[in-house]
Formats: C-alpha cells, structure tokens, sequence
C-alpha cells in the first residue's frame, strides 16, 4: 500500500460491491444542505445589501455611479483570487476554503456596516464613507471568493455527468433563494430604534454568516486534498475540527496526479468563458440599474428610506423567477448546459425590453422577474458546461475560472450600466439587449451540444 494513500482501510472504490454512491460520487442530502447555506448566506447578505445601498447613497447625497463604482475593487480582486483559492482548495480541502469565505463575508460585513454607519451619523464625509465601504467591502472579494468555486468543485467532482447541470443549478439556486430572503428581510433588519438604521442589514447577516461557519465547521465531514501539496504537509482532516472525515474523497486512479494549469484560453473553454463573461456583463447591467429605476419611476428619490421596500420588492421577484426557473424548469424538462443557456439569454432579453418600458411598480417587477428567469436559465448553463467540458481531475481550476467570471462582470459593468442610464434608459439597456443578442448569437454556432456533453467517459 502507497504511503500516501490517506485512508487505509478504504474500500477499493472498484469494488463490485461498492455503494452506488461511492461509485457515481453522489453526495448525501444532509451534506449537500450544508453546501446550499454557504452559498444562501453569502447570497442572502448581498442582495440584502444592494437592496438598501440606492437609499444609503441618496441619503449620503452621492451620485449613483458612485455607489456603483464602490463594488469595483471588490470584483477586481474577486477575478484575481477566486483561481487561486480553487487551486488551493486542490491541495488543502475544499472545507478549508469554504471556511476561509465565509470568514471573509463576516468581517467584510461588519466593517462595511460600521463605515456606511458613521457616514450616516455625519462622523465621515461621503467621499470617506465610499472610500471606507470600498476597502472593507475588498475583504469579501480577497477571502470571501474562496467560498463559492470550492463549493462548486466539491459539487461536481462528486456528480455523474448526466447529472451534473442539476446538481449544480441546486446550487445555483442558493443565489436566487438569497435573493429572496435577502430583499425581504432587509426592511425588516433596518433598525432606526437601535441607532443603525439601514446599516442594520449589514451587521444582522454578518452575525447570520458566523452561524453558519460554526455549522460549516461542525457539521461537514473534513474532505482529503485531491492532491498533496509539495513537502510534508499533514492533511487537511488532521487538524482536531471534530469533524468525520469524508469517505468519498478519493480521486480516481488515473487523477491522482496533479493536472496541468487551466486557464480560459484552453479551446475546451473558451466558448463557455465568452458566453458567461458577456451574458455575466448584461445580468450586472440589469441588478446595477434596478434599484435606482425603481426610485426614478416610482418618484422616491426625495425620500430615500422608502424605497428600501419597493426595491426590496422588485429583487425578490426576480429571485422568486429565478428558483423557478432552477428547482423548476431545468428539472422539470431536463435542460442541458447548451439549451439552458440559449433559452435563459433570450427570456433576459426580452425582460430587459419590458424592464425599459415598465413605468410602474407592477410592470418593473414583471420585466425584471423575466429577466431574471432568463438569467436564472442562462448562468446554471454555462457553469455547467464548463464544468463538463473537462476532466474531473480539473474541476476546482474549472470552478476557480466560472468564479472569476463572475466577478469580472461586476468590475466596472454595473457602475457602466448605471452611467448610460443616468444619461439615457435606451442607452443602459440597449447595450443589455445587445450584449444578450451577441450570446445568443455565439451561443447558437459554438456550444457544444448537450448529448455530447453530457455523454459518460471512459
């Protein structure tokens, strides 16, 4: 027996007698619900969060791109960090970096809190206020981009390939079950009667997130690097968490050297990084701009501490739209990466031309829960087709990629979305139809088909 082998007295996972889940690498319910709260928290707090920042910047008396421009930094880092910390997850355990996301998240939040706070109450200018959110808010891309690609690497090195669109549009759905809670309870964690005011969002999911990292810890099995790192590291499941360490973490026997370094220019790639990063352009465009079109067409921008509730009430629309969408419609007609993708871009491109024309609150919410279902179809599809795209030996540098991805729509498209439409709403969403139109396009002569796909290899 190898000295390296982590778990001696484990069965040959060849075995004729092996538990179907050891052979297809299903993943348990219990722990696939740990997965889906460190996803939904992280959700949850950032729809939250963008639901109040249109009235804590009114009420700042700062421009709205500003606001906008604020989550720039964050997103930059976000693209830069998230592969790194998806290799790292290869050589340390993907629960390490969940953890180490979501201790981002909550320091992240509570600074964020205290800053907005103290502008608020006239102890900062605006100007340092914004500077002040943005440095906190760079936390959460530097550390808290640890948590989602470990998530999705841990999901689909563990599910069959036929199953692999749904395993991980479950966890997509996270995000848009977030996207539910997070609006709905936002007016509700506003807090004038303690002092924080709309700052309360942001220190009431921060203490959400330090409950879930203690589950995260206690709860989920303690999973084997998938491959050593160089030296005489000790293993992940040595370190006296407490927790079990997890069974089916073994690595096929032609995975268990390291890969070589995927980047997006790999020819396997490229097709799905050119649809997520441009159809990820357009789905920022749309969140960026939402918030501040429910203030214009609703006449609330005199009133900013009101429009926490109609904009609340918009984004969880979209994200109700969205889980339809996920639990719903990628289940219910089996959709594959390539379709999920080509039908999600066109309903948000349609969504996008009612959200433009929408002039009252019933109307914004239909044009964005359109957009939304779009979006909800689009991204689940080119996550998975990315991850199928490759060998399980690559999916944490995969999923370290689709993060990226990710994060680079959110570098300066929402702050560039919010511009154009502050000059013109034909020109903020004109360029969205167009920027959906060009993936649908691309996405129509480039995608792989989905039989081949999802075809099993040998």
């Amino acid at each position: 027996m190898a000295e390296t082998d982590p778990e001696p007295t484990r069965e040959a996972p060849t075995s004729a007698g092996a538990p179907a889940a050891r052979r297809t690498g299903a993943i348990p319910p219990a722990r696939m619900a740990l997965l889906f709260m460190v996803m939904l928290v992280t959700a949850a707090g950032n729809t939250a969060m963008q639901s109040v920042m249109p009235s804590i910047g009114t009420a700042l008396a700062v421009e709205d791109v500003w606001i906008s421009l604020a989550y720039s930094w964050s997103a930059l880092l976000w693209v830069v960090c998230a592969p790194f910390w998806a290799r790292r997850s290869d050589k340390r355990g993907r629960k390490a970096m969940m953890a180490l996301g979501l201790a981002g998240f909550i320091t992240s939040f509570v600074l964020c809190g205290a800053a907005l706070w103290a502008g608020l109450a006239g102890w900062m200018s605006a100007l340092w206020t914004l500077i002040a959110f943005a440095a906190a808010r760079s936390l959460y891309g530097g550390f808290g981009s640890a948590a989602p690609p470990a998530v999705q690497a841990y999901v689909a090195s563990r599910t069959p390939r036929a199953e692999r669109t749904q395993a991980l549009s479950l966890i997509a759905s996270s995000f848009g079950l977030g996207t539910v809670i997070g609006p709905a309870l936002a007016p509700l964690m506003v807090l004038p009667f303690l002092g924080i005011g709309l700052t309360g969002p942001f220190l009431c999911f921060a203490a959400i997130g330090v409950v879930a990292l203690v589950l995260l810890r206690w709860r989920l099995p303690d999973d084997e690097p998938q491959y050593a790192a160089r030296g005489a590291a000790v293993a992940y499941s040595s370190s006296g968490s407490g927790a079990p360490v997890d069974p089916q973490d073994t690595p096929d026997a032609d995975e268990t050297g390291e890969p070589p370094r995927l980047t997006w220019r790999d020819p396997r790639l490229r097709p799905w990084v050119f649809a997520g990063l441009i159809g990820g352009h357009a789905q920022a465009m749309v969140l960026g701009i939402a918030g501040f079109l429910v203030l214009d067409r609703l006449g609330l921008r005199d009133t900013p501490a009101e429009g926490a509730g109609p904009v609340g009430l918009v984004l969880m629309s979209g994200a109700i739209a969205t889980l339809l969408a996920q639990w719903g419609l990628i289940p219910r007609f089996d959709l594959g990466p390539r379709a999920a993708t080509l039908w999600g871009i066109a309903a948000a491109a349609f969504g996008t031309v009612l959200l433009a024309v929408a002039g009252d609150l019933h109307l914004i919410a239909l044009g964005y829960a359109i957009a939304s279902l779009g979006f909800g179809l689009f991204r689940p599809g080119t996550t998975a087709g990315t991850s199928l795209a490759v060998t399980r030996a690559e999916q944490g540098q995969a999923s370290g990629i689709v993060a990226s991805l990710a994060g680079a729509s959110y570098i300066y498209a929402p702050a560039l979305g919010v511009w154009l439409y502050g000059h013109s709403d034909w020109l903020g969403f004109g360029l969205i139809v167009a920027l959906c139109l060009t993936v649908l396009v691309h996405g129509w002569f480039k995608l792989q088909a989905d039989r081949d796909l999802t075809k099993e290899r040998a």
